[in-house]
Order: C-alpha cells, then structure tokens, then sequence
C-alpha cells in the first residue's frame, strides 16, 4: 500500500523520465535500440535516469507508451545527422562550391564523417595527397581505407616509401580515435579547396575516348601528331584508349563473357571475322577460347561461312563491340588491366 501511495504523489514525469521508461520498455520486450546517435550528454544522462524510474505502475506505463507512441503517428517526415548528412542528401542537386562554403562555414571542426568520401577518391587522386603527408599519417589513412585499394596505393607508390608506411601501420595502434578523426578532416579540407574542375575525367581519357570511337587512319594520324608534339601526352593517352586489337592484353581472360554479354553477337562475329582477314587470328582465338561453349560453337559456325567482309563493315562492327565493352567497364562490372608503361 505504501509503495502505491508513493507512486499517486509522485511529481508530473519529465520528458527525460518519460524517455528512460519508454526506453527500458523497448528492451525489456526485446528490442534492438542503437543509441549510438544521439548527443554524448543525452547518452551520459539515459543510464542515470533509468536507474532512478525504481517502480512504475502500469497505468503511468501505458499512459507514457501511448504518448510516445502518439507523437510518433504524428511525425511525417524526420531530418537526422544535421547539415553533414543534409549535403549528402543534396550531393549533386547543389554546387560544389555552394557544398564547400557551407562546409567551411561550419567552423574548423567539420561536421561529418570525412572517411566515406576520403574512400570514395580514385587511386590516382590519392596517391598525391599521400605524397604531402608523412609516414605516420600515410599510415594511418592507407588503414582507414578497404584492403584492396590500400594495396592497390601501395603498389604504385616508391618501393622505400611504401616499405617505410607499411612498417608505420604496425605502429598505429596506439593513436586515438581523436587523432584519426583530425587527419580525415585534414584531408577531407584539401579535397574541398581543391579548384572545382569542368570535366570529371583527366584530359588523356576524354582523348582516349574520342579515338576508342574513331576510325584506325583517324587514330593513328592524331597518336602520330601527339607523339612528335606531347610525347608525354601522347603516352598516357596510348595507355588509356581501348581498341578491338587490344581485347587479349586489355582484357583478363576470365572477364571475356562479362565484357561481351551487352554486345550483339552478328557484331562479334562480323569483327572476330575481320580480325582474321586482317592476320589477327590471335585476337579470335583469345576470345574464343574464353567464351562460353555453347556460344563459342555457334560463332564458330558462323565464321565458316563468312569468305570475306568489307573493311568498313568490319570496322563498324569492332567499334561497336569496343563501345558494349566500354558499357562494361563504365558499369563496374568488368577493370581493364593497365599496360606496364615501358
């Protein structure tokens, strides 16, 4: 009797009170509640405030689960993660440079996690970050990133430097989650000063690209200019473009059914055919040997019965076999194997 008289003259319930019941509910039914998100003081205060609820009766029990569950029908529509997850919510439907201002506008301490983007970079833009940086905060963002593209940058870097950072990763254990997360807005700061640029992709892969889709005396007459002016040029452009010839060393074996499945199979047979007219039975071969059986018999019967083909059929069909291909590798689902420079 006491304790029931004890809970009639009980004081109105705080919103922090009605939280603590309404959370100690939850999992006492089971439920699964991250916490995690919410302010550190609230997360500090929740522990305190469920070990003082001592005994609720079910009446006070049912009258808060309702409010709460009120105010949840109520809500149509809620914004979490503040302005960070905001501009990730309008990337894209805003300015880079109207992102950045807002960023910098923040304050020094920037307010979202800054590895997700710091992940997404390419290889080649973060190899230059990495060379500004010293060993031990290498170390640290070549951890934060998966595996194989931690790999992949270590591969392209110096032998000595890359040995130096991979002996500084055994040495990360001891720095704080403070310190990661300093270095990620460091990075994530030069990523935004950075001049926003009109094309996304690098001169040599416009170029590349333009001649993939050209025709072979077009080609070879710009490379051929492009080596006697920009000889630099003209061999980051030859290690970017992407032409039929070039599916055996382009082209790792095992990706040949994924980097054909788009393209139209009279197409294939029509440039396996001029391949051949031409004396580059290796390239038939190649894609032959790598298809699948079915496919590669029915091809096969096909070429038998093609004598000859006109060189601007043929032509035509290559292209459009490299441009499925190129579909391929623009999707993610297939890598072209980068030629050794020398």
């Amino acid at each position: 009797m006491s304790a029931l008289k004890e809970m009639s003259n009980r004081p109105p319930l705080s919103r922090q009170q009605k939280a603590a019941i309404v959370v100690r509910f939850l999992m006492q039914e089971g439920a699964d509640i991250d916490l995690s998100t919410l302010p550190e003081p609230l997360q500090a205060a929740l522990p305190q405030e469920i070990a003082n609820l001592r005994l609720i009766d079910r009446e006070t029990l049912a009258d808060v689960v309702t409010e709460f569950a009120s105010e949840l029908d109520s809500i149509g529509i809620a914004a979490k993660g503040g302005l960070g997850e905001a501009l990730q919510l309008l990337d894209g439907k805003i300015t880079r440079d109207t992102a950045k201002r807002l960023r910098q506008d923040a304050g020094v301490r920037l307010f979202e996690d800054p590895w997700p983007r710091i992940r997404a970079l390419p290889n080649d833009e973060l190899i230059p970050l990495l060379d500004q940086e010293t060993v031990e905060v290498a170390a640290v963002i070549l951890s934060k990133l998966p595996v194989p593209k931690a790999a992949g940058i270590l591969s392209n870097l110096p032998g000595d430097r890359a040995r130096r950072i991979s002996f500084a990763i055994s040495m990360t254990d001891a720095v704080t989650p403070i310190a990661v997360d300093r270095i990620g807005q460091v990075i994530l700061a030069q990523i935004d000063n950075r001049p926003e640029r009109a094309f996304a992709e690098r001169p040599e892969d416009r170029i590349a690209a333009i001649l993939t889709a050209a025709d072979d005396r077009l080609r070879e007459d710009v490379l051929n200019g492009l080596r006697d002016s920009e000889p630099e040029l003209a061999q980051r452009v030859e290690q970017a473009i992407f032409t039929f010839d070039l599916i055996p060393t382009r082209i790792a074996a095992n990706d040949i059914p994924k980097a054909l499945k788009t393209a139209d199979v009279g197409d294939l047979t029509h440039a396996m055919a001029y391949a051949q007219t031409n004396g580059q039975t290796q390239i038939t071969e190649f894609i032959l040997d790598n298809l699948p059986k079915r496919m590669r018999a029915s091809i096969e019967e096909e070429l038998q019965t093609i004598d000859t083909i006109a060189p601007k059929q043929g032509s035509a069909a290559q292209t459009r076999v490299v441009g499925s291909i190129q579909n391929q590798i623009s999707s993610g689902d297939i890598t072209l194997i980068h030629p050794d420079p020398d």
